[in-house]
């Protein structure tokens, strides 16, 4: 894979914030940019597929939530999810 430098323009406060949380997972600013930029080309192409296949312009997921049961599993992906929600809300 051919890795490529680039410049960006950015709140000098955010880009500070953004540094401590990749240190604070352990893992290099650039790599953890890349991770974030792949899920949101992720979000992106899913959105196009939906609407392909809903034939419009609007679709909806039905489904039913459900609520989560107590215990180790459950606590772990409650706080994966927090994480990703964290992660894209920027």
């Amino acid at each position: 894979m051919v890795k490529v430098k680039t410049s960006i323009y950015i709140e000098k406060t955010l880009w500070e914030l953004f540094k401590r949380h990749a240190t604070r997972r352990g893992i290099e600013v650039s790599k953890l940019l890349e991770e974030l930029i792949k899920d949101e080309i992720v979000e992106y192409s899913l959105d196009d597929v939906l609407l392909e296949l809903a034939g419009s312009k609007d679709y909806e997921l039905d489904f039913e939530p459900i609520e989560p049961k107590k215990g180790i599993v459950s606590e772990l992906v409650r706080a994966m999810r927090n994480e990703r929600a964290y992660r894209l809300s920027g």
